[in-house]
């Protein structure tokens, strides 16, 4: 039976055991014959079904915005709507100013933003501007929820490097359910250096977004959430790039820039072209001291990266998710690490405009954003296990970790089970000090705020609480395969400044009511 799953239930598959489920995909295993009359991918019980490439890619459009006393103010307003993601059907979805998806919000280091952060929903929902350095009661985590009818006026100075970052709903116990059903978008962030980088930069032309993700579609097209306690949650077999099932890009120039976001609630994607390279250029934080040329990249749910791809007149070539390296997992074929399919068709046209080889130089903040490990003064460890974090589910009233203002920190995390985890921590983009006590491969040397968890390995992530101190308002660190962050798989963390004590965050969260502006600004 298959559900989208109502905010707040109890999500029954977060009692199941890795011992459950070890036993049921076995017994899978052992009814090969079974599985294949039933047309599924040899060695895999989560296939992708093969699509025609007919259809143009859906761009997201730039947020229109007005700068008011020195302050951009965008809007969002969150609706119903309907999607055709089949032609002639009209399936029902959320958005943000419109049925599916949301605009790309744009803003430059050193501005002054504000979102007006609208709700035509029946529930309540947030907005969380993942990867954003920002004051925790701007966050939009599950203390910021917004009521049905409600507007949140979050504000905030853009103060960290230029990147592809990302919005979406973060409800307590509810953000599966409302990123599934499509509540998401872009912030792109622009500085000195990626304004004078020698990289594709005209937008939804050969600086393309592709948010990558996966949906089950029932017999009459709505959406599933399947709840059969299956790991890592949802594995749909309808992949979509911006809402844009079989979609194709026409590119015009010799390199098009591709900025990708795995904005899946589950699926872990392996992404590459058969036939060619392409430059890794940036990472979840920004861009990374030079090109890395890369055959594909491993990117877990909230993961970003930059890449540019070298066309040749006339050409089409596929952007092709691989065999996913899940490591060390229990039954690797029922958690998607034996699918592979293509997601976005590129056709280059017959005469291509130059572009240049990629490259940058340093920004003038580089110096004060760099980390350095002889500064860390504080080391933290983080086991996760099934569904908790160092044996604790979260609990919106306990604070689980105190960081001070201008500290820097190395977290130790560990994943001690055979599934996938990735780990988001808020606020802050971190460094990848090692893995295993081993430097990290090239495509996690830059800055990230989330990282996919091998099953069994330390990785040692080197961070800084620079800007925003509030003592009772606190910022999240969580999984997010986000049926395991609605399972509990999430801790609080509070930034105090001198002389002050960690208080105790209101236990149901910060509520914006009905027609009400959240006018918390929190302490710089």
């Amino acid at each position: 039976m298959s559900r989208v799953a109502a905010p707040g239930a109890p999500p029954t598959r977060a009692r199941r055991s890795v011992r459950s489920l070890v036993a049921a995909v076995a017994m899978l295993a052992s009814t090969g014959g079974a599985l294949a009359g039933c047309a599924l991918v040899p060695g895999s019980v989560t296939p992708v079904a093969e699509t025609e490439f007919t259809n143009e890619l859906a761009i997201p459009p730039l947020a229109p915005s007005k700068v008011v006393d020195g302050t951009r103010v965008f809007s969002l307003t969150a609706q119903e709507g309907v999607t055709e993601f089949r032609p002639g059907v009209e399936t029902r979805t959320w958005g943000f100013d419109g049925s599916h998806l949301g605009p790309t919000l744009r803003a430059e280091r050193g501005e002054r933003v504000a979102v007006e952060v609208a709700n035509d929903l029946d529930e309540p929902t947030s907005v969380h501007w993942h990867g954003m350095h920002l004051p925790a009661a701007m966050d939009g985590g599950p203390h910021q929820e917004v009521d049905p009818g409600a507007t949140w006026r979050p504000t905030w100075e853009i103060d960290q490097p230029a990147a592809t970052l990302w919005y979406h709903p973060h409800p307590h116990g509810a953000t599966e359910q409302h990123v599934y059903r499509g509540l998401a978008g872009l912030f792109l962030l622009d500085d000195d250096a990626s304004r004078t980088a020698d990289l594709p930069s005209t937008y939804g032309v050969d600086d393309v977004p592709v948010i990558v993700q996966d949906k089950v579609l029932d017999d009459d097209g709505q959406l599933e959430l399947k709840d059969d306690g299956g790991e890592p949650g949802t594995l749909g077999d309808v992949v979509m790039t911006n809402g844009t099932v079989g979609a194709y890009q026409e590119v015009t120039t010799e390199r098009v820039r591709l900025r990708l976001l795995n904005g899946s609630t589950a699926r872990t994607y392996q992404l590459g072209f058969a036939d060619r390279e392409m430059d890794l250029v940036a990472t979840d934080g920004g861009l990374l001291d030079a090109p890395v040329p890369i055959d594909d990249i491993r990117l877990a749910p909230g993961e970003r990266a930059e890449v540019v791809v070298t066309m040749s007149q006339g050409e089409t070539t596929r952007l092709r998710s691989v065999e996913a390296d899940l490591g060390s997992v229990a039954a690797p074929f029922a958690m998607g690490a034996n699918d592979a399919f293509d997601v976005l068709e590129l056709r280059a046209a017959d005469e291509l405009a130059p572009s240049p080889k990629p490259a940058w130089g340093a920004s003038e903040h580089a110096t004060a954003d760099a980390l350095h490990e002889a500064d860390a003064s504080v080391t933290r460890t983080f086991e996760l296990d099934e569904k908790r974090i160092n044996g604790r589910s979260m609990d919106m009233g306990r604070i689980d970790e105190v960081a001070e203002l201008g500290s820097t920190e190395v977290w130790e995390v560990h994943s001690t089970v055979p599934m996938p985890h990735s780990f988001h921590v808020h606020d802050v983009q971190f460094e990848v000090l090692s893995i295993d006590g081993d430097a990290p491969p090239p495509e996690l040397t830059g800055r990230k705020d989330t990282v996919y968890l091998e099953s069994g390995r330390d990785y040692r992530l080197l961070m800084r609480f620079d800007d925003y101190a509030d003592p009772d308002m606190p910022y999240m660190y969580h999984c997010h395969m986000l049926m395991h962050e609605d399972a509990g798989m999430m801790g609080q963390l509070v930034v105090v400044g001198p002389g002050q004590e960690a208080g105790a965050p209101p236990s149901h969260g910060q509520r914006t009511g009905s027609g009400g502006v959240d006018a918390h600004q929190g302490h710089h």
